[in-house]
């Protein structure tokens, strides 16, 4: 049984934007406000969901504190619990698309009033082969970037060291067929995205009408990624104009299935997958 009073801390100290401070502060705003606080800081792999999933498990809040891959972590773990907590996140990693949805504050003093306050939003998400995704699943070129992206990398360039394996890849990649089927119809494409956001890759609209608090997904479709068109879509996106690119399908949907001539990457959330995973829509 979850205790409401209990508040438990995650957090993942890998992650780009990790501070010891700012958690010890909030651990000691709220310790101060009466909760029962416990912070746990996660040693390896996939323990985020270990913790999540387990009987024992009795906090009536959650507090995750890592980039977006962590939240779908801890997700994927609060599927196997019967009462889910309040979840709480504080932005620590190195995109942070689900903050920029929800603009999460990142000062210690805002994030004690925010879970003080406590007050809550529904937070929707898909479903890719049984796997909850809160942001997005996709597969093409984006994904081979996740895959490819060394973590040593990552945690030196940040965010730009997304750009400089794109920038490797772009040249020597073989593009992938893929095939979406939504209600029937078949879309083909190079790079397909089930969005349940309206961002991507941190503060970029891509689907202006989604959002992570109403149901409901969006599937973006583009039909190239040879280096020009990765240019021309890289420029839309940051201008926030990607949706209206010539070459870019965005179709609303709540179930879809992906189809590749070939083995393709995957990533759901930011975080590297399977191979040829369907995408569809669900509540979690």
């Amino acid at each position: 049984m979850l205790k409401p009073d209990k508040l438990l801390i995650v957090a993942n100290p890998t992650a780009g934007g990790y501070d010891r401070t700012v958690l010890e502060a909030v651990r000691a705003g709220l310790e101060k406000a009466g909760y029962h606080v416990t912070l746990h800081l996660t040693s390896q792999a996939g323990e985020m969901g270990e913790i999540c999933s387990a009987p024992t498990f009795d906090a009536g809040t959650l507090v995750i504190a890592g980039g977006d891959g962590s939240v779908n972590n801890a997700l994927a773990g609060l599927q196997a619990q019967l009462n889910t907590p309040k979840l709480a996140i504080i932005p620590c990693g190195t995109a942070n698309v689900l903050a920029h949805e929800l603009k999460l504050p990142k000062k210690p003093h805002k994030i004690i009033e925010m879970l003080t306050a406590g007050q809550t939003i529904p937070l929707h998400a898909g479903l890719a082969n049984g796997h909850p995704f809160v942001l997005m699943a996709s597969s093409g070129f984006d994904a081979e970037v996740v895959h490819a992206i060394p973590l040593a990398l990552k945690r030196r360039l940040g965010k730009l060291a997304y750009v400089v394996t794109a920038l490797k890849l772009a040249f020597t990649r073989k593009p992938v067929d893929l095939e979406a089927e939504v209600d029937g119809e078949i879309y083909r494409g190079k790079l397909i995205v089930a969005t349940n956001s309206r961002f991507y890759g941190g503060p970029f609209c891509v689907a202006p009408n989604e959002s992570v608090s109403r149901a409901g997904l969006h599937l973006l479709v583009l039909e190239n990624d040879d280096v020009l068109s990765v240019i021309r879509f890289a420029l839309a996106l940051i201008s926030n104009r990607m949706h209206k690119t010539k070459g870019v399908r965005v179709i609303p949907f709540e179930r879809a299935r992906l189809h590749s001539t070939q083995a393709a990457a995957v990533q759901i959330d930011c975080s590297g997958s399977d191979r040829r995973r369907p995408f569809w829509r669900d509540a979690c």
